[in-house]
């Protein structure tokens, strides 16, 4: 999977962003009196994020550092989702996966025998759940539903493109496999018949000692 950089330390914009920078201010006053009071500081075990909380934060500093950095600086407020866009196109820089053109000789090969000059690019997988985690941390920072960037339908159409070119480039598919149910007990089998009883013992057989 591809890794999203980290960006370098900047003050808080003005708009969502904003919230981060209160937020922190919060937790600042509130590890203080924490401390002050150590039965209170045993009695509360604050949990550390998950890993998918941490992404998403990093992703969302991510983010409005490319808006910051935009020329002219772009507020979130007048975010859209060709600056989405323009934002996916942007990371494709920091990819690691290979993604042959067409006069490759390796397009459509998934194990080419030898290196070759194509781009490096990110991968599918990455940039849907990259948006996923956007899409998610927009909406936490007081962004509405109806106006999310990162749900509008270019952009949607967009990850299915390149899901699309990716799959025939490197000769892989993106299908999910759906997995078989095994037969719960007593259930019938594949051709809808109950397996057959077990055979009598044979005629003059010495029955099986009980155990006692």
């Amino acid at each position: 999977m591809d890794l999203i950089p980290n960006p370098p330390d900047s003050p808080p914009s003005e708009g969502f962003f904003a919230s981060f920078s209160s937020s922190s201010s919060t937790s600042s006053a509130a590890a203080a009196a924490t401390s002050s009071n150590p039965s209170q500081s045993q009695s509360q075990h604050p949990q550390s994020p998950s890993r998918y909380e941490s992404q998403k934060r990093r992703d969302w500093n991510t983010f409005g550092q490319y808006l910051r950095n935009h020329r002219p600086p772009l507020a979130l407020t007048r975010c859209n989702a060709a600056h989405v866009l323009e934002f996916l196109r942007y990371m494709d820089q920091f990819g690691k996966t290979k993604v042959h053109t067409q006069m490759c000789p390796f397009f459509g090969h998934p194990n080419p025998p030898a290196p070759c000059p194509c781009p490096l690019k990110q991968a599918w997988g990455s940039l849907d759940a990259l948006i996923g985690r956007l899409r998610a941390a927009y909406e936490e920072n007081g962004g509405r539903p109806e106006t999310n960037p990162f749900g509008a339908r270019a952009v949607r159409l967009y990850l299915r493109e390149v899901r699309e070119t990716q799959a025939k480039a490197r000769g892989i598919s993106y299908e999910k496999k759906k997995r078989k149910k095994p037969p719960q007990h007593g259930e019938a089998g594949p051709s809808g018949r109950s397996p057959p009883p077990p055979p009598p013992p044979a005629a003059g057989a010495a029955s099986p000692p009980f155990i006692t």
